[in-house]
């Protein structure tokens, strides 16, 4: 084994602890913040408070997230369904906190690529794809230079160059970054739409989402 596959090992392994350490806390921590929110999505939305959505994490493996419900249920344009609630929750950023869970149960990480959907897999190219070679990430590269409000073609290599380069050092920067986006809720739509448009492939045009699908 070489010194590089050596200190990319020992990253992943110490990185792993820390996630578990920092979810644990976390969870501990924003319960208060947690419950005020599923009470208010629960009166002004109903049941249920979750939103739960399968996505694709490391080595193409399907899990399911979890978020705090942000829109009325039905049909229909997704700024239409959005609520009062729903915006503030994503301009904060607190409608993530559930994947806390996620984080410690070893489906994500606190930095990485943003899990999407299983459909986007055979969509994307053949570097994009390397985005799945770590576990996704609650924050990440892509969230830190604009969140929603850039283009699928620069967040997906904002991805891999993340994957080409993860270290301690660029994920306590992405951490600390991440808080003063989430302070100025810069990004969190996209230029048109209420939330990211679907991702059709490298080639084509996307297009709106029709469901509850922000990242």
């Amino acid at each position: 084994m070489s010194s590089l596959e050596r200190g990319s090992r020992a990253f992943r392994i110490t990185k792993r602890w820390f996630d578990l350490v920092a979810a644990l806390l976390g969870l501990l921590f924003t319960a208060p913040l947690m419950l005020v929110a599923a009470v208010a999505i629960a009166v002004t939305m109903g049941r249920p408070v979750l939103f739960r959505q399968e996505r694709i994490g490391r080595g193409d493996r399907p899990f399911v997230v979890a978020k705090f419900r942000t829109m009325r249920a039905g049909t229909g344009d997704d700024a239409d369904r959005l609520t009062v609630v729903g915006r503030w929750l994503r301009a904060t950023s607190i409608d993530e906190l559930p994947q806390l869970w996620n984080v410690v149960r070893g489906e994500m990480s606190l930095v990485g690529p943003r899990p999407l959907l299983p459909q986007y897999v055979d969509r994307y190219s053949a570097r994009q794809r390397l985005r799945h070679d770590v576990r996704p990430g609650i924050t990440g590269l892509a969230q830190i230079s604009g969140r929603n409000g850039i283009d699928w073609e620069t967040r997906l290599e904002l991805d891999v160059q993340y994957v080409e380069s993860c270290s301690w050092r660029r994920d306590l920067a992405i951490l600390g970054v991440t808080v003063k986006t989430v302070l100025t809720a810069d990004g969190v739509t996209s230029a048109d739409h209420a939330t990211m448009t679907e991702f059709a492939g490298s080639n084509a045009r996307s297009t709106p989402a029709s469901t509850d699908t922000a990242a």
